[in-house]
C-alpha cells in the first residue's frame, strides 16, 4: 500500500506524516487484493477563526479496479479527523468486500 499524503494550510511534521500511515495501513488487511493500492490522502486546517478555533479535515481517497472509495471528516482535532477517515475506510473496504462476495455468489449459481 503506497500513502500519498498532502497537507493544505498545515504543515505535515514527521510525527502526523508517521501517524497517518500507521492508521491508514491498518486498514490494508480488510481488502484482499493483486493489485497495488494507492491511497492519496489530505490533512487541511479549514479554519482559523478565533471563534471557532481549529478545525482540521481528513480525507482519503482510494482507486481500486472497479471502485473508487472516499472518506472525509471533520474535527476539531487533526488525530480525531484521521481515526474517524480510518474507521469509514475499514466500512468502506467492508461494503466493496460484501458487493464482490455477492457477485461471485451470483455467477455461481448460473
Amino acid at each position: 500500500m503506497e500513502i500519498i499524503i498532502k497537507g493544505t494550510k498545515i504543515k505535515i511534521t514527521p510525527k502526523i506524516k508517521e501517524y497517518i500511515e500507521e492508521r491508514i495501513k491498518s486498514t490494508e488487511k480488510y481488502i484482499k487484493t493483486n493489485l497495488p493500492i494507492i491511497v492519496k490522502f489530505e490533512v487541511e486546517k479549514v479554519t482559523e477563526h478565533h471563534n471557532k478555533g481549529n478545525v482540521f479535515r481528513a480525507e482519503a481517497n482510494i482507486h481500486l479496479k472497479n471502485k473508487f472509495l472516499r472518506a472525509e471528516a471533520t474535527r476539531e482535532d487533526i488525530y480525531l479527523a484521521i481515526n474517524e477517515v480510518r474507521d469509514r475506510l475499514k466500512e468502506e473496504f467492508r461494503k466493496y468486500k460484501e458487493i464482490n462476495i455477492d457477485r461471485k455468489r451470483r455467477n455461481a449459481k448460473l
